[in-house]
């Protein structure tokens, strides 16, 4: 059958119509801590400023392209790539770098947030610093999020599933189990985390109860206390973070310094009930679904033992 000139610009037409608005459909449009960023489609090449973010990537199977030049935590030491860039440190992120990748996405979170407004103006970047206080919620938001970005919707809600049920298990485990402190130790000195810490989950979603009434959680040694005023609040139970190992320094530094004539005095230490979490992963990217999962396994075999 011939077609008429008319009839040929209406197909035409038609197709470049299906054509643009298929285009429209791949755009999308995220919410993040610092607004609405659009992607177009699903990305391919993406960089990562911050070790959480690679660990929630890691967990849904994306690959990464560009990580952080340092503070690798060891548990996802495996899964960085041979050939990945490195685009700076977590708080000096080399922008040059970053433009010369020429990536689909770039992600910022905790302490590379700041990178989100230069970032914005070479390529589509989002932010996913989560909130301490609500750390587990924040892990799942997270998770969401990147489900939406990569269509990887199922798997995030599978995390988030496999999530909610070992905080779950933890919860009962630690029920009745008594107070505790969670102490990180720094440079020789000991401080206190609580409910707004990078810790907080331990207080706000296990439910155990902080054995110090007050805590004014320091942005790296807590709130700094001494073993006297430990031996004094005699904990149950006493959860260690040695940010000196988090940080690649004097690894073991903090079961030296807790090892001493008052803190062994404690209830905890008595009943064998000290606790040394994964430095890394509590101090570097306790904001990633397999830290946090770590983390609460430690937990759960220190209160199982």
């Amino acid at each position: 059958m011939t077609r008429t000139p008319f009839v040929l610009a209406a197909v035409i037409a038609g197709a470049l119509s299906f054509t643009a608005l298929a285009a429209v459909a791949q755009d999308k449009t995220i919410a993040h801590v610092q607004g609405e960023t659009t992607i177009s489609g699903v990305p391919a090449k993406v960089l990562v400023q911050d070790w959480a973010v690679f660990d929630n990537l890691q967990a849904l199977g994306v690959a990464v392209a560009g990580v952080p030049a340092s503070n690798a935590p060891s548990y996802l030491a495996e899964f960085l790539p041979a050939d990945a860039i490195k685009i700076g440190s977590l708080f000096e992120p080399d922008f040059e770098g970053i433009a010369a990748a020429e990536a689909d996405l770039y992600i910022v979170a905790g302490r590379s947030r700041e990178a989100f407004g230069t970032g914005s103006e070479i390529l589509p970047t989002i932010d996913l610093s989560v909130n301490n206080a609500a750390i587990i919620d924040g892990v799942k938001a997270n998770l969401t999020t990147l489900g939406e970005v990569f269509d990887l919707q199922a798997k995030a809600a599978e995390l988030n599933t496999a999530l909610d049920a070992k905080v779950a298990e933890v919860k009962a485990a630690a029920e009745g189990k008594g107070n505790a402190l969670v102490l990180v130790t720094n440079a020789g000195n000991i401080g206190v985390y609580g409910p707004d810490s990078r810790i907080a989950w331990l207080y706000n979603e296990l439910a155990i109860p902080s054995a110090m009434a007050d805590v004014k959680d320091g942005d790296h040694g807590g709130d700094t206390v001494s073993f006297e005023f430990i031996l004094e609040t005699n904990p149950d139970w006493l959860f260690v973070v040695d940010r000196d190992a988090g940080v690649g320094e004097n690894g073991g530094a903090a079961a030296a310094l807790l090892d001493n004539e008052l803190v062994n005095q404690t209830n905890a230490a008595k009943q064998g009930h000290i606790v040394y979490l994964d430095p890394q992963a509590a101090y570097i990217s306790m904001h990633g679904y397999n830290a946090v999962m770590l983390l609460l396994e430690q937990v759960l075999a220190g209160l199982n033992a």
